[in-house]
């Protein structure tokens, strides 16, 4: 059995009530909860709130609530990891047989199920985790600091001369889904390293949204490529 787990506290700062706020006609929330049935890999698609509006607004999108979070993994201060760990406890004391879990971001609206599936593809006995990542535009090994004195100042001098074609491609966490085997969730293993997997995406599909620029941004872009692909 393989379960999604879609973590979405009520307590958003920077956007308040961001996981149900609407996006492109739907609440945000539901657009990963689509997702993740539209992949077809998941028996249960859980919604960990601690909020009653999150829990029902969740559940109309197609998507179970089984348990309220506690307050204690409800703050701002409590990792995903723990939060992931709580859900699959539960299902595990609820009988249910569950070899694999992916945690899917409630903000994630850019996350396909096509992206979901192809990852889940990526466990095996060699893999604990899978992900999906953004190739940095330019060159990390090119980037450079400001100086005390105000002049630019490389962080890897010794790339100062050396063809960005000739540097090896740099990839950052896209922070949309995770995949991960039951042991490696519970065992909290370590997430990057010989034993974790990842596909790679296109940059214009991995927007953070913090600021309110952000969701109007994310909005067009959404609109313009992804909405009737959902």
């Amino acid at each position: 059995m393989r379960i999604a787990i879609i973590p979405a506290r009520g307590g958003s700062k920077r956007i308040p009530r961001k996981n149900v706020r609407e996006f492109c006609g739907k609440p945000m929330i539901a657009w990963p909860i689509a997702a993740a049935s539209a992949s077809g890999v998941f028996d249960h698609v859980i919604v960990s709130t601690d909020d009653d509006e999150i829990a029902e607004v969740a559940r109309q999108a197609g998507a179970e609530t089984p348990f309220m979070r506690p307050a204690k993994l409800a703050d701002d201060y409590a990792g995903t990891t723990d939060v992931v760990t709580h859900a699959l406890s539960w299902a595990i004391d609820a009988g249910w047989p569950v070899e694999a879990a992916c945690c899917i971001y409630a903000t994630a609206a850019f996350v396909s199920a096509g992206d979901i599936s192809e990852s889940a593809g990526l466990l095996s006995e060699d893999c604990d985790f899978a992900f999906p990542a953004v190739r940095y535009g330019h060159p990390p090994q090119r980037g450079f600091v400001s100086a005390p004195d105000g002049s630019p100042e490389f962080l890897q001098p010794e790339h100062e001369t050396t063809r960005t074609q000739d540097l090896p491609p740099v990839f950052h966490d896209s922070g949309q889904f995770y995949w991960g085997t039951r042991e490696a969730w519970l065992e909290q293993r370590p997430f990057f390293g010989p034993r974790t997997r990842f596909i790679e995406l296109p940059e214009w599909r991995a927007l953070d949204i913090d600021r309110p620029e952000d969701w109007t941004m994310a909005e067009r872009i959404f609109a313009a490529n992804l909405k009737g692909d959902q």
